[in-house]
């Protein structure tokens, strides 16, 4: 028989962990079904497991280290009650009433594992990276996907920014608050952006265009020094000096598991009902960067989390739990 849970939380980001504080002071025993450390999608503690030091959070005055300050509220939520489970959701079924079934990897059974009166999807979003070499491991080292988040840290510096659509631009743009210059490294020889976000870019000193060209490795030993750059027309290869890259080629939500069982956006992030977090499934809740694609701040999705937690608590005494 599958185990019954009133609450049931995939996803262990800052939205999951928050949902799994708030869900537990209300008494409701909720069930936190983290991901996977193997995993790159749904990793346990979120996107934030991969940021060095986080500045901008309330509440820390000299900052905090992204996996610090996800363990800090794992523990919160534990101290409450709450139940955190090391597995990744392989299947789950929308398509009747409460309660939804969820199946888990690594089970024993075909069968489903859990049932859940009320769920809360919490699986966040993903940014698009280059995939070149050291990519990976200089992020949080001068690799960056968040100019609000980082942008900081690199006052009178040489920045490179990748990509060339309005996320790619509105990152460049804010990042002259701190930078002496900014490079925009893109593959075509005109931008995607919008024609204002162009004019913008193109009237703003700080900012140059590296056209038809691609980022092809990322220099640095313990941090970013460099770029190795191609002109995709040439083949000609050269580098270029900046001490910080930021990567704008889009982000990606969490959301394939729930294609066909919950309406989604175009761009594939679940869409909520109003100011609220419910979906279009009557007792199944969204929060996080999994259905927020302007603002994506850990403190903003900390703030859905709460929401979705109370949203399910209230559904839940609507129908008599």
């Amino acid at each position: 028989m599958p185990e019954r849970r009133k609450v049931v939380i995939v996803g262990s980001g800052p939205a999951g962990l928050t949902a799994a504080i708030y869900a537990a002071r209300a008494q409701l025993e909720p069930l936190v079904i983290e991901g996977e450390p193997s995993s790159t999608s749904d990793q346990p503690g979120g996107q934030l497991m991969l940021t060095t030091e986080v500045e901008n959070y309330p509440g820390f005055v000299d900052g905090v280290m992204g996996p610090e300050l996800m363990g800090i509220m794992r523990e919160q939520a534990i101290r409450f009650g709450a139940e955190l489970r090391t597995a990744k959701v392989s299947r789950l079924d929308l398509s009747s009433t409460s309660p939804f079934p969820l199946w888990l990897t690594h089970a024993d059974s075909d069968d489903p594992a859990i049932e859940a009166d009320a769920l809360i999807i919490a699986t966040g979003a993903r940014s698009l990276m280059l995939g070149c070499p050291n990519e990976s491991r200089l992020v949080g080292y001068g690799v960056s996907t968040c100019a609000t988040c980082d942008g900081f840290f690199f006052r009178d510096q040489h920045i490179a920014v990748a990509g060339g659509g309005d996320s790619a631009l509105e990152e460049a743009l804010f990042l002259t608050r701190f930078a002496s210059k900014v490079t925009v490294v893109h593959r075509r020889d005109e931008l995607r952006a919008s024609k204002i976000m162009q004019e913008r870019a193109f009237k703003n000193p700080k900012i140059d265009f590296l056209w038809d060209s691609v980022i092809v490795d990322i220099l640095g030993d313990s941090k970013v020094s460099g770029i190795k750059v191609q002109h995709t027309t040439s083949s000609e290869t050269f580098e270029l000096a900046v001490s910080g890259l930021f990567v704008a080629i889009g982000h990606e939500p969490n959301s394939a598991l729930l294609k066909g069982q919950l309406e989604l956006e175009s761009n594939g992030y679940i869409r909520t009902i109003g100011k609220s977090s419910r979906t279009s499934v009557d007792g199944v809740f969204a929060c996080g960067d999994v259905q927020d694609d302007h603002y994506r701040q850990a403190v903003t999705s900390a703030g859905s989390g709460c929401v979705a937690a109370i949203d399910a608590e209230h559904w839940l005494e609507e129908h008599g739990e």
